[in-house]
């Protein structure tokens, strides 16, 4: 297959040779290869601007990143026999780390498979695709999945936000197999459930794998609160880890109702409380019922999604966490996350700071959490490295 070719302007191409693999719309030659030449997803020959080959990418010209780089050598294209390669590569990484076949299989740029997600529960996968020149691929994409493992059901999850800026419809389709409305995964030891078509994303969030961990030491006999809980990631670890009494709190009423099922499936709904409604909210009512709790978790939806939000998201970040310390019993711990890239590490560690001294308390962090192996970060793309979590033991000041 002959590919057009995309020339970079003079210096553009520093960059990628740097390590990075998305190309932007105003690093493209527009005089020599004009980007209304190429069609979405179609696949291209980079080169810089004198002619040096810079490998293989997939282009839209409609898009700020108007190309991801798939491939360094051009004997390569984005193919069915490539992807059964990236495959194997992924599956390596994440058999090296984890014991069972629950995980976050491919994690898009850090897999080299730029637009490309895809979550494992056993024998299940859940796909999920981003951008036009995956999209062009996906039947290979499922044919590759089935050459590698034996899938008893493979889900297209391809309803993301990224896909309307790619110019691209959004959809849900089971393409192989059948899924239960509730599918089984293991994290951590403890048996767990996902709304893998209904739930948010892929229906579940692997990312927090290793910080659930670090949480679940301080929860037996413990009186836990979980906010943004989702399906009760948090809650029911925390269950399962021996705490007395789990209140998950979530605006989702179905998805209290998977919590409670995932509770009922580690023989503990006894000690699960569901609350419905705004976090916010329920905080400030809880504060007025006097309740306190041994451990708080927040862990919120990103509240700062671009650059502009910033400002209003630190905002919130810094009212949840003040909330959450006020609900905290004498030396009680805050677990403090964010999934939101453009919240600076030490911008959160700020947050913690400021609330506790606005508390008159101290605070002391004694354990800090990335995002786990089946995330892994590639070191010339910041987006990838997203995830930050925070344990955190709030003292009164004597």
């Amino acid at each position: 297959m002959s590919l057009k070719t995309l020339l970079l302007n003079q210096g553009a191409e520093r960059r990628l040779r740097a390590g990075h693999i998305w190309i932007y719309s105003n690093e493209v030659d527009n005089k020599r290869s004009p980007l209304k030449q190429f069609e979405p997803g179609e696949q291209v020959l980079v080169e810089a601007s004198n002619g040096k080959s810079l490998g293989v990418a997939y282009v839209n010209p409609n898009t700020l990143i108007c190309g991801r780089i798939i491939s360094r050598s051009t004997k390569y294209r984005l193919d069915r026999s490539l992807l059964v390669h990236r495959l194997n590569i992924a599956l390596s990484l994440r058999e090296a780390c984890f014991d069972k076949p629950c995980y976050r299989l491919v994690y898009g740029d850090s897999d080299g498979l730029p637009g490309l997600v895809i979550d494992r529960f056993y024998d299940v996968f859940v796909v999920q695709i981003s951008t036009a020149g995956m999209e062009t691929v996906v039947e290979d994409i499922v044919s590759a999945l089935n050459k590698v493992f034996t899938p008893e059901a493979i889900v297209l999850r391809c309803d993301g936000k990224m896909r309307a800026t790619e110019g691209m419809e959004s959809y849900i389709e089971v393409v192989q197999g059948s899924v239960d409305e509730l599918c089984p995964l293991e994290e951590n030891g403890v048996s767990l459930l996902a709304p893998v078509l209904t739930g948010q994303k892929t229906g579940w969030f692997y990312d927090h794998r290793n910080n659930r961990a670090a949480m679940q030491r301080h929860c037996d006999g413990k009186r836990v609160l979980d906010l943004f809980s989702y399906v009760g990631g948090w809650g029911v670890q925390a269950l399962a880890a021996g705490a007395s009494e789990v209140t998950c709190v979530d605006a989702s009423e179905t998805a209290l109702e998977v919590a409670l099922e995932n509770a009922r499936i580690n023989a503990a709904e006894d000690r699960f409380i569901g609350l419905q409604g705004d976090a916010f909210d329920t905080c400030k009512a809880l504060i007025q019922e006097k309740e306190k709790f041994d451990v708080v978790v927040v862990d919120p939806p990103a509240f700062i999604q671009r650059r502009k939000d910033i400002k209003n998201g630190e905002r919130a970040y810094a009212r949840i966490n003040n909330l959450a310390m006020r609900l905290l019993d004498k030396g009680g711990i805050l677990v403090s996350a964010s999934c939101s890239m453009h919240l600076q590490r030490e911008r959160l560690v700020d947050i913690i700071r400021s609330n506790a001294r606005e508390l008159d308390r101290s605070a002391q962090i004694f354990d800090q959490g990335h995002q786990g192996a089946d995330h892994p970060v590639h070191p010339a793309i910041p987006e990838t490295d997203y995830l930050k979590s925070f344990c955190v033991r709030v003292l009164p000041n004597n």
